[in-house]
């Protein structure tokens, strides 16, 4: 028997610091980033209002294009933001900045895709509509999806406002020429025609606008990493081109 005791009180001491050592242990954590895979950052996009400061662009009854595509623009890089992209704009606010630092903005921050946001003007006050414009020279691979991302906003365009689909078009204009990467010019309705110009003063329509164009270039993105995506999004290219475009070559 008291040998028996003996054991016990030789044993006892070992089999507490065991039971304080589980206790004490400390619980290994693995950082969230580690138990699951870092979601990629999605693409770098320059958007870019058109005009402003003491260049007004289109104007008529008091609305002006220059503070259009400034609203548009910022709702644009809301949108975009919200569904992860990094957006620049070229101008936050009543500011001229000339064309050739738009262009140096796009190409030095090695954006994926510049944007830029008009609206348009015509001597003839019946012409109506959204267009976008892309520059189709150049290198083929720039142009082609270049054209791929004009075809999924105007689709977008036409879908949000029920507005006239003038159609995808080669334009000349110097901040989607020299650009480096895919670039398009929107044009999202004409100040000229009296029904047009009234609903672009409703900030509302202008949120309607900087949707589409969020969700077109998103919708871009999207299809281009899937394998067919030549017809993915120019359901609206086809569309008669009712009016000309007016805005001379810059």
């Amino acid at each position: 028997m008291k040998i028996f005791f003996l054991f016990s009180a030789l044993l006892m001491p070992l089999f507490t610091s065991c039971s304080q050592a589980s206790r004490l242990e400390p619980t290994v954590s693995v950082p969230k980033k580690e138990q699951t895979q870092v979601k990629a950052e999605k693409q770098l996009i320059v958007i870019d209002p058109g005009h402003g400061g003491n260049d007004l662009g289109t104007h008529s009854h008091s609305v002006e294009e220059k503070t259009l595509a400034l609203r548009t623009a910022i709702l644009t890089k809301k949108y975009l933001n919200e569904k992860g992209y990094r957006v620049i704009l070229t101008r936050g606010r009543d500011v001229f900045i000339s064309l050739k630092k738009r262009v140096a903005i796009a190409n030095d921050t090695h954006s994926q895709l510049f944007v830029s946001i008009h609206y348009n003007g015509h001597k003839n006050p019946e012409a109506k509509g959204v267009e976008v414009f892309f520059y189709e020279k150049g290198r083929d691979s720039r142009a082609k999806r270049s054209k791929q991302v004009a075809e999924c906003v105007l689709s977008r365009l036409v879908a949000r406002t029920r507005s006239v689909s003038r159609g995808v078009k080669h334009g000349n204009f110097h901040v989607i020429r020299e650009t480096n990467m895919p670039a398009i010019l929107v044009e999202g309705g004409f100040v000229t025609h009296p029904h047009e110009r009234s609903l672009l003063k409703d900030n509302k329509y202008l949120d309607q606008v900087a949707r589409a164009v969020a969700e077109g270039v998103n919708r871009f993105f999207e299809t281009t990493q899937q394998t067919n995506i030549t017809r993915s999004c120019n359901n609206e290219e086809k569309r008669p081109r009712r009016d000309s475009n007016a805005r001379p070559v810059a």
